[in-house]
């Protein structure tokens, strides 16, 4: 399914189930005013477009285990960040990962309480880690896209979204986000064509 395909009706029903996915369909079709049938079959649609991954219970284990979140920044020695992911990815614990442009690994656990000191030394190679730093987390908040808020990357070179298999480079001292290799290189060829 294409970004256009979907319609501002879709819009709202999506966000209304990113705000309670267990919200009836009576309730969603007397929002969107459709019928409950019709939301159903908008709703299947969704998943089979795969627009709508999965419908998940957003658990917080600090409030039932003697558990802590944190957010732990790694930085890894030169040619062992991939190393360093997947052994982040795997680490008990951990429930979210991130990587950014720049290559920092950022990970969410909620280890127990007792382990927070030495919890990394215990599952992170430390001979991947050129650096790291633990901050305790007081809160997270999911936040959900409203009102059709463009949240796609587009590429610097054609403008074609840019999905998983994109790359981001530095060109000219600035971030671009790119759709694929070719389109890199010929956005990095231009700039260095240009005057000035």
């Amino acid at each position: 399914m294409t970004q256009n395909a979907i319609d501002d009706t879709d819009r709202e029903i999506l966000r209304l189930l990113e705000e309670n996915a267990r919200r009836s369909y009576n309730e969603i079709a007397e929002a969107v005013n459709l019928s409950a049938p019709s939301v159903s079959a908008r709703i299947r649609r969704l998943e089979q477009d795969g627009v709508i991954r999965q419908f998940t219970v957003d658990t917080d284990r600090t409030q039932y285990e003697n558990r802590v979140r944190i957010m732990v920044r790694f930085q890894s020695v030169l040619d062992s960040a991939d190393s360093l992911r997947e052994s982040v990815i795997q680490a008990p614990y951990v429930e979210h990962v991130f990587t950014t442009a720049e290559g920092e690994i950022i990970a969410v656990a909620t280890p127990p309480r007792p382990t927070i000191g030495s919890w990394v030394q215990q599952n992170i190679p430390l001979s991947d880690v050129r650096r790291y730093d633990v901050q305790l987390l007081s809160s997270i908040t999911h936040s959900t896209y409203s009102n059709g808020t463009e949240s796609t990357l587009t590429s610097a070179n054609c403008g074609s979204t840019v999905r998983e298999d994109g790359l981001a480079s530095r060109v000219g001292g600035s971030l671009q986000q790119f759709c694929c290799e070719e389109c890199e290189s010929a956005f990095r060829k231009q700039h260095e064509d240009s005057p000035g």
